[in-house]
Order: structure tokens, then sequence, then C-alpha cells
């Protein structure tokens, strides 16, 4: 017994016993990994719901004033007096202003004094209208525009102060040795007392230029002003007919011009009236609106520039990301060679094709339809079905066409089903973000359909997965 060799021992292993709750265990971890591995490897596609909306506008839009303006030169040299206010109508020979040739008529009229005065009911109505109207339209980030009121009141102010003075004149005048003259208006008009070049400015030649504010000037005429013969003395506004010309989109302008005239809202004192409107391409390559008014050119008549909305109708419908749109093209088939009522909505053709034996034969095939042209009459058919050469036959005869014509439609891909399907869209206005589409087009999308959010990262029936 002591000389006997121990026996090796090996180990008992027990017998894989697989029931049916393991197998199924294993099955459902393997479809899980798989799903994974698919999941992290397959691009996913967000998705918008499709929602009825509008799209607020700018219509908002700074304009230049155009209006029959006339610039009248000083009678002679001297210092000038104005009588008449600025916005002011005057007749034809009625009194404008003084000029005094030697300078002594106002040294002679406060020598003279006239006593403390009174302003009348009329007079402080004058200023009342001037500073309500200031206040009204004044904007913190056009300061500028305080000053266009304090010369105007400088020259009410100078021309009651001047009403006071020409009483005087037959007393201060040639016996003091002053040579005093008298400017009548050589027409009717508006009185203005401001230049800046921009007088005989028309539509035809304005220029993005011509709304660079940094390299306008605007000359203001005063009273007590020496001026040279000939010199700008004042303006007459004779015509009450005026425009407002504004930068636009081409496509924006040429709808306002087929409206024919536009609602337009004065910024400046919230007043609103009808506008003509007129297109202009001009020379810079830019395209203007001129809006037409024949009234209230005196309310506007010390402004050059004016800040104006279009008060229209926004474009309502279905309101889709422009990251959504895309183009895609299409076959064009004649509507004789299309039956357009086949099931779920797809059409129906009639292709040659070809036997195993070589002989010559026919299918039919159902086929997306995806847009109807009613001008000539033909259907867009998918490209990736058809091919250029395909010869298709009409449904009640041998006659054939053969697959050639091409053309692109832009739209989106639609995710109802799963997958992606081109969907096309009439897009009735578009900005940088959002594009408002018509609803309820035959081939087109629906409230609440779902599109996919960026169209390049799909591709034709790609299979979605959020």
């Amino acid at each position: 017994m002591a000389n006997r060799k121990p026996e090796k021992i090996k180990k008992y292993r027990k017998p894989l016993n697989l029931n049916i709750g393991m197998i199924i265990f294993g099955v459902v971890l393997i479809y899980m990994i798989v799903c994974i591995i698919i999941y992290f490897q397959t691009g996913h596609i967000r998705r918008y719901e499709v929602q009825e909306g509008s799209l607020a506008t700018d219509n908002i839009y700074r304009g230049v004033i155009l209006r029959d303006e006339t610039v009248i030169g000083a009678s002679a040299a001297g210092y000038v007096n104005y009588y008449a206010r600025e916005g002011e109508r005057v007749a034809k020979n009625d009194l404008v202003y003084v000029i005094d040739e030697t300078g002594r008529l106002n040294d002679g009229a406060e020598g003279a004094g006239t006593g403390e005065n009174s302003l009348s009911e009329k007079e402080l109505a004058e200023f009342r209208n001037e500073i309500a109207n200031f206040s009204h339209g004044f904007n913190s980030l056009d300061f500028e525009s305080t000053y266009d009121f304090k010369y105007s009141l400088m020259n009410t102010v100078l021309k009651l102060a001047n009403a006071n003075m020409l009483n005087n004149i037959g007393e201060l005048g040639d016996s003091g040795g002053n040579i005093i003259g008298r400017a009548n208006a050589p027409q009717s008009g508006a009185v203005a007392y401001w230049t800046d070049g921009y007088e005989d400015l028309t539509a035809e030649n304005i220029t993005a230029e011509t709304f660079d504010t940094k390299e306008y000037e605007k000359k203001q005429l005063t009273s007590n002003t020496l001026l040279a013969a000939g010199d700008p003395a004042y303006k007459l506004a004779s015509s009450e007919n005026w425009s407002v010309v504004i930068p636009v989109d081409p496509d924006r302008g040429a709808k306002l011009q087929e409206e024919g005239y536009v609602k337009v809202k004065f910024l400046k004192n919230q007043y609103e009236s009808w506008g003509k409107t007129q297109l202009h391409s001009n020379a810079d390559g830019n395209t203007y609106l001129e809006l037409s008014f024949n009234n209230s050119m005196v309310t506007f008549l010390s402004d050059r520039f004016l800040d104006v909305e279009l008060i229209v109708e926004d474009e309502t419908g279905l309101k889709i990301p422009v990251t959504s749109i895309v183009q895609k093209e299409f076959f064009l088939i004649p509507e004789a060679f299309v039956d357009a009522g086949g099931s779920s909505g797809r059409g129906r053709i009639v292709r040659q094709c070809y036997l195993e034996d070589g002989t010559i034969s026919s299918e039919d095939m159902e086929i997306d339809i995806y847009n109807f042209d009613d001008e000539t009459g033909e259907y867009y058919l998918d490209s990736s079905i058809l091919n250029a050469g395909d010869i298709l036959y009409k449904l009640d005869s041998q006659e054939s066409f053969t697959v050639s014509k091409r053309a692109t439609l832009i739209g989106v891909y639609n995710m109802n089903k799963g997958y992606a399907d081109f969907k096309q869209i009439n897009i009735l206005y578009q900005n940088e973000e959002y594009a408002i589409v018509k609803s309820n087009t035959r081939y087109g999308l629906n409230v609440y359909d779902y599109i996919a959010l960026d169209a390049s990262a799909v591709h034709d029936d790609q299979l979605i997965k959020e």
C-alpha cells in the first residue's frame, strides 16, 4: 500500500443544459447588440412638425424724399431778413424776405425799440404745432433732427420779429442811409430755408450712395446772414405731388408694384396714407420702389430722409425652415402617358420591356407623381425609377413616347412613412430662416406633417431614425 502511486484527479464538468429561456435570452441579447451597433453607425435625422404660420417681415424702410423744388437766388448782395415762415404757402408776388445792403437795418430797428410785445393766439398756435410735431416724432438715434427743429423755431421767431420791423421800414430805410430791397416770390409754393444739392434728384438716378447720410450735408439758411447776389436765399416747393423712394428686394418690389398702391405709415408723426407704387431698376444694379403721394407734402418739407412703414398683409401658409428645402430632378411626361388615378395616390404608366427570348413587350408600373404642370400638361415623375431613353405607351393605344425631358422641383423630405419621401412645395415668401409655402396642394405638404429639418443630411428613400 505504501508503494502505490496516487491516482490523477480530474475535475468533473457538468453537462450544458440548454433550455428555451436561455435560447430566447441569447437571441434578444444578440438583437440588442446589433441594434446598438446600427444605432451608432446610422445618421440620425431631426424632424420638424409643419405648422401654419406667417413671417413677421421687416416693413420699415428709410427713403429719400423727392419734390418739385426750385432754389431762388438772392436778388442782391446784403443781409437777408426772412418774413415768410418756413413751410408757409406764399402766392406769386408775396413778400418772402427783405435784404439790407448796408447792414444797418437791424441796428436801426433795435434803436427804434418797439417796446414789449405779446404773441397773438395764432402766433402761439404756430409754436405749439411745431413743438408737438417735433416731440411726437423725435428719435434719440437721429439727434440731428434737433437742429432742424432749432432752425425752424428760429425762423418762426424771426418772422414775427421781422413783421414788426417791416412796419418801421419807412422810418429806418433810406432816410438812415439804408438800402433795403424787397424780394417777392416768383411763383406760388411752400417756402423752405435750406438746401442740400438733392433738389434736382430724380428716382431714375438714385444710387446706394444717395442714402449714405455720412456724406449728406444740409445747409440751413437763416436770417441776418450775409449773402452775395445769386446765392441761395430760399426755395419753393410748388406742387403738392411728392414721393418717397426706398431700396427694396427685386421680388418684393415686383409684388408691391403689381398691387398698384400700398398703405404707408410715416414714423415721424404716425400718419398714414396710400402711395402709388413704381419700381425702378437703376444703373447701380439695385432696385428702388417709388411711393407717390398727392397730399401732406408741406408736413415733411423740412425733411430729405424719411422712415416709413409699409402696411401690407403678411403671407400666411405652412411655415417650414429654410434648411429643410431641397431641389430634385424629375422627368417630364405628357399627361396622355400617365394614369393619375392609381392606388394610394400613385400614378400608372406602361413601359416597354424585353422578355427573356428578346421579344418586345410592355409592363404596367406604379410610380409616384410629384407635380403636374397645368400649362404644359406634363407630370413630374421620379427619375430614380425611369431612365432616359425608356419608351412609354399611351394607355389606350400603341403610340409611344421616349423619356428624355427633365426639370427640377423645390421641395422637402416628408418623414411620415418612416423614410424620406420628397414633397413639392410652392414658396410664397421666404427670409433667412423660414419660408411660407402654399397649403392644401395636391402633391405637397399638409399641416402637422413631419419633414427632415436638415435636407442636406437626407437622400431619397432613406430610412429615418430619430
